[in-house]
C-alpha cells in the first residue's frame, strides 16, 4: 500500500477527526502513533496520551519517544486544535491567547519536534480552516489562529523545499463531527464535510502522488 512501512503522528489522535484519520493511515500500511492531550483509552494501540503539545519540551520528548520506537517518522499530521465562539465586544481577551495556543502553537511545536526525524521524502499536513481566508461573527479569535496555521504551513515550506520535505495545510468548511452536530442541530448536516472525506485528502498529501505539492492551503468543503 502508498504508505506501508511508514510511520505517522497523527496529533489529536484520540478525537473524532483525529481517530479517523488514523484508522485511514493504518489501513494505508503505515504505523501511526496517535498523540493527544487526554489520557490515552483503554485498548488503544500506540496511543501517546497527557501530551500537552502547547509545551515545547513534551512536545520534545513525545516525538522523541516515538521516533525511538519506530525507528523514524514519514509524516506529521497536526489536528490538535479548538474552537471558541464569542465576539469581541462581549467575549475575553483570554480567548485570543488560547486559540493562538491551542491551534497555532501546538502546530508549531510538534513540528519542530518532528524536523530532526524527517528525512528527504517527508510530509507534514496541518489541519488549518475555512475561516482562516474569510471570518464569520463570533470567529474572530479561532480564524486569526488557523490563518497563523497557513502562514506557518508556507514558511516552514519554503524551509524545508530543499529537502525534499513537503508541507501543506488544508481548509476544512464545518467538520461533520457529534459535537459540532450537537452544536447545531439545526443545521443541514449534509452541507458539511465528513472525517472521511478529510482524511481521504490528507492520505494524498502524505503519499509520493503529493511530491510536488508543498505550501498549499487547500480548501475542502
Amino acid at each position: 500500500m502508498e504508505l506501508s512501512g511508514k510511520t505517522v503522528i497523527v496529533t489529536g489522535g484520540f478525537g473524532a477527526l483525529g481517530a479517523v484519520v488514523g484508522k485511514a493511515v493504518a489501513a494505508e500500511g503505515a504505523k501511526v502513533a496517535l498523540v493527544d492531550r487526554a489520557a490515552a483509552p483503554a485498548g488503544l494501540n500506540n496511543a501517546f496520551g497527557g501530551c500537552d503539545l502547547t509545551d515545547a519540551a513534551a512536545a520534545k520528548r513525545t516525538i522523541d519517544d516515538i521516533a525511538e520506537k519506530f525507528g523514524a517518522i514519514h509524516g506529521l499530521v497536526n489536528i490538535a486544535g479548538g474552537f471558541r465562539w464569542e465576539t469581541l465586544k462581549d467575549g475575553d481577551i483570554a480567548t485570543w491567547d488560547f486559540m493562538y495556543q491551542v491551534n497555532l502553537k501546538s502546530a508549531v511545536c510538534a513540528c519542530k519536534a518532528a524536523l530532526p526525524h524527517l528525512s528527504a521524502g517527508g510530509r507534514i499536513v496541518n489541519i488549518g480552516a475555512g475561516a482562516a481566508a474569510k471570518a464569520g461573527l463570533g470567529m474572530g479569535a479561532y480564524a486569526a489562529s488557523k490563518a497563523g496555521v497557513a502562514k506557518l504551513t508556507e514558511a516552514l515550506s519554503e524551509e524545508l523545499k530543499g529537502q525534499g520535505i513537503t508541507v501543506n495545510a488544508i481548509l476544512p468548511s464545518i467538520i461533520d463531527t457529534p459535537a459540532n452536530r450537537a452544536d447545531m442541530p439545526k443545521a443541514d448536516f449534509s452541507k458539511w464535510v465528513t472525517p472521511q472525506a478529510i482524511a481521504d485528502v490528507i492520505l494524498f498529501l502524505l503519499s509520493e502522488k503529493s511530491r510536488a505539492i508543498t505550501g498549499a492551503s487547500i480548501p475542502v468543503t
